[in-house]
């Protein structure tokens, strides 16, 4: 049976940091997939015309074909290249709610997320949305500085 650690990811230097420990984590554990995920932020409070709830989708699938081309396949393709078993996954929604789904999913053993100022994912996660992913995540969480 191999391990299985997500990654979450958000675009910026601290999302390299998660990448580093969940990279060194692997070769601690052996046979270990890494699972790299970025989630697009979505909002309950943004209110929207009649006209843009008919292009959400579109939209929708842009995003997440745009992170998945500028965010996530690099870092999967740079794992791979340095001999690691790994995949990655974009969502639409709720930071914390979805990397712990995720982690369901796919019966991982660890969540990996980086801490930091430089906004995105961090700034995103590190508030009411880290303690809520730290608190009810059914895996440990690893918070990297």
């Amino acid at each position: 049976m191999s391990a299985k650690i997500v990654i979450g990811l958000d675009g910026s230097g601290s999302g390299e940091r998660a990448v580093a420990y969940a990279k060194k984590q692997a070769k601690q554990i052996g046979k270990c997939e890494l699972i790299a995920v970025y989630v697009i932020e979505w909002s309950p409070y943004s209110f929207q015309t009649p006209e843009e709830n008919e292009e959400r989708h579109k939209r929708r699938e842009e995003e997440i074909s745009a992170a998945t081309s500028r965010i996530v396949a690099p870092v999967v393709d740079a794992l791979k290249k340095d001999g690691f078993s790994a995949r990655g996954i974009v969502k639409h929604g709720h930071v914390a709610d979805l990397l712990n789904a995720v982690a369901v999913d796919e019966g991982a053993d660890q969540i990996v997320v980086a801490r930091s100022s430089e906004g995105g994912f961090a700034s995103r996660v590190f508030g009411t949305s880290t303690a809520n992913l730290v608190m009810t995540a059914s895996v440990p969480v690893t918070v990297v500085g």
